[in-house]
């Protein structure tokens, strides 16, 4: 089998245009289509970057309590969340032709039976068409108020031109059995955006890159209080442990070897080359699905929802 060709990767660290879909998608077409200048073959935006990552938001929730404040602002984040397939699809996937690459962008999506809201993630091919959605299996504590599960599915493994392309959002990525259900399928490109900028988070995309010996392309978005809406502001707590959130969006090697970034404090376009021929040189000592695997000790079932 031939390794596929040397190519540029690109993650995007951006603000989205908080709580506002449409202007948000112009913002991703006008980011993608810097990136295709500067030959991204595949380009990877962060976690719910349409309508953005509710930061310091608590939707007037206590435990045993919610208020009609808290429920209109539901209301305005559900309007600005994205159907799939849908209009808003339809303009990322004609941005992803026209860069001819690769475009993964995650979005808060609308459920087209039920109301309920998914953190997901979207892929779309180089030929302009929306191939592979996958679903966040568990939000993270009080994200469970605007989210619901995904049923696992969609854990799936892209086999593209560029090589085995898959991915996790955020937390899902400290799920010891997500990941190696990935790992299984020869993950080689492997997508983590997320809302995480601590240090600990580059620390884990470094033992993910090492466990895996794959590609791993860190993607946050950078979020400060103006980027939100002057009515919203009034809401967000003053001491927020996570606000701003500084980023850290990076690129990273199969033997854990920072390629570019972290990047922080600011928005920015990163890229490096992806050849596949690190991944052969890493797995010369450590393979986790071959000559370091135990399938005689050990044994993942994923289950598939038909």
């Amino acid at each position: 089998m031939e390794t596929p060709n040397p190519f540029i990767a690109a993650v995007v660290q951006a603000a989205p245009v908080f709580f506002n879909k449409a202007q948000t998608v112009d913002k991703i077409q006008s980011l993608t289509t810097q990136a295709a200048r500067e030959k991204a073959s595949l380009i990877l935006f962060p976690e719910v970057f349409i309508p953005g990552y509710p930061r310091g938001l608590i939707f007037g929730t206590t435990v045993g309590g919610r208020t009609p404040e808290g429920r209109e602002m539901f209301l305005r984040y559900w309007e600005n969340s994205v159907l799939v397939p849908g209009p808003e699809t339809e303009l990322l996937a004609r941005s992803a032709k026209q860069a001819n690459a690769w475009l993964v962008v995650g979005v808060t999506e609308k459920d087209n039976i039920s109301d309920t809201l998914y953190c997901t993630l979207l892929y779309f091919s180089p030929a302009g068409q929306l191939v592979h959605k996958h679903r966040k299996l568990k939000p993270t504590a009080a994200e469970r108020i605007l989210w619901g599960e995904g049923d696992g599915s969609d854990l799936n493994v892209l086999d593209t031109n560029l090589g085995k392309v898959g991915g996790l959002i955020c937390w899902e990525n400290y799920m010891p059995l997500a990941r190696t259900a990935l790992y299984q399928q020869g993950i080689e490109i492997y997508l983590a955006p997320t809302a995480d900028c601590r240090g600990t988070w580059q620390s884990s995309l470094e033992h993910i890159a090492c466990e895996g010996r794959c590609f791993v392309l860190g993607c946050n978005q950078y979020l400060t209080q103006e980027h939100y809406p002057l009515e919203l502001k009034s809401t967000l707590s003053t001491t927020h442990p996570s606000l701003p959130s500084s980023g850290g969006s990076c690129i990273i090697s199969p033997l854990g070897k920072q390629l570019a970034g972290p990047l922080y404090d600011q928005e920015g376009i990163l890229t490096a080359e992806i050849d596949h021929r690190e991944i052969i040189k890493a797995k010369m000592d450590f393979d986790p699905i071959g000559h370091y695997a135990r399938p005689d000790v050990f044994e993942l079932r994923v289950k598939k929802m038909s």
